[in-house]
């Protein structure tokens, strides 16, 4: 359909659900920049804010987001985001309207949308980014009625990449590897992610521990108020990571081997990481591909009721590769016992799966395809 295209203004829009969306388009954005594309992004609030403090010079075009709220306990999830889906539903016919309209304004020829279901035309070819073929739900029942209207919204998009590896050393497990496939083209593109493998020494770390905070709220504050809680004592050095770009208010601390930062950008993130001894984090799909491209391992706190990293903190526990903790159950102490019982284990000498994808070299196969 789209055979005699020009692809020169590329527009990416990614999902404004923490931030993960946002960053793993890091690398997509600065191999289009390598390949000559003129770049445009589409978002709003702390994920746009995170793209613009990346790509200062590029365009930002406002777009609202989903404004998706968690619950406060883990069985309350799957029945608010139910009860949010008509808000979902009517955003993503809005932002499909806003398409329309920019592609003549913005003259945009691609579309490379991050998880937004509504950034689809017949006009021009619209690319799907999701690792989540497959919806985790509570219930078998509620699984393949969500899997149905999933299906739906992605096949209206041209073709759908995975940032995932196709064989069966990955990451997403059934996730990016369902049994039954959309009706569009899919292809696996391989691990994204804004990090690139250190050389960094590990024979001494600045920080004995490092929390890494990110996701929607109210789930971010409380596992942050939960962390601030079981380190009021701790006397070795420690930072937190809050996770908000767009934020400038300070919280009060007491303890003073504690160094906390809003946010930061990748090259820094990166080094912070490789600095630390122990890491605490989400189990979030775009944070273990961070963590696989660092070859980092790390305690793994799933956000309550959120059954996709669940799944993934599952995963990789299995297979000896994380330490996974419960979130209302979280002790600093139990945890690092935990892991390093794991750490004694043989398997635990794996490393995460890290395919050294060339992604300029894989975009350009994806975009020949289009």
């Amino acid at each position: 359909m789209f055979d005699n295209i020009n692809i020169e203004r590329v527009l990416v829009a990614p999902l404004d659900w923490g931030l993960g969306h946002a960053t793993r388009c890091i690398p997509i954005i600065k191999a289009l920049q390598e390949l000559g594309k003129t770049v445009l992004l589409a978002g709003d609030g702390p994920s746009a804010q995170l793209l613009q403090t990346e790509f200062p010079s590029l365009t930002l075009l406002p777009l609202r987001g989903y404004h998706i709220s968690y619950a406060k306990t883990g069985w309350g999830l799957p029945w608010q985001m139910l009860a949010q889906a008509p808000t979902i539903f009517q955003t993503i016919k809005d932002e499909h309207a806003w398409l329309d309209a920019m592609i003549e304004e913005q003259q945009i020829d691609l579309v490379i949308s991050d998880n937004r279901y509504g950034l689809y035309s017949k006009k021009i070819p619209c690319v799907l980014i999701t690792h989540q073929l497959t919806i985790k739900m509570p219930f078998a029942w509620l699984e393949r009625h969500v899997q149905k209207i999933h299906y739906s919204l992605i096949n209206r998009f041209h073709t759908c990449w995975v940032p995932d590896a196709k064989g069966p050393l990955n990451l997403g497990g059934d996730l990016s590897h369902p049994m039954k496939m959309p009706a569009i083209p899919v292809k696996w593109i391989g691990l994204l992610s804004r990090f690139e493998k250190s050389n960094q020494s590990t024979d001494s770390f600045k920080y004995k521990y490092c929390f890494l905070l990110s996701g929607p709220e109210p789930q971010r504050t409380i596992l942050e108020t939960i962390i601030l809680n079981n380190i009021k004592d701790v006397l070795e050095p420690m930072v937190l990571v809050r996770g908000l770009p767009s934020t400038s208010d300070s919280i009060e601390i007491k303890n003073s081997s504690l160094k906390i930062l809003h946010h930061l950008p990748a090259t820094e993130l990166a080094q912070v990481i490789m600095s630390s001894e122990w890491v605490f984090c989400r189990s979030g799909y775009s944070t273990l591909m961070d963590l696989a491209a660092l070859q980092k391992n790390a305690i793994l706190i799933p956000t309550p009721g959120q059954t996709e990293q669940e799944y993934l903190a599952k995963q990789l526990a299995a297979q000896g590769l994380a330490t996974t903790v419960v979130q209302s159950k979280f002790s600093l102490s139990e945890s690092i016992a935990q892991a390093k019982k794991l750490s004694a284990d043989s398997r635990a000498s794996k490393e995460l799966p890290f395919f050294n994808t060339n992604m300029l070299q894989g975009l350009l196969l994806a975009l020949e395809s289009l």
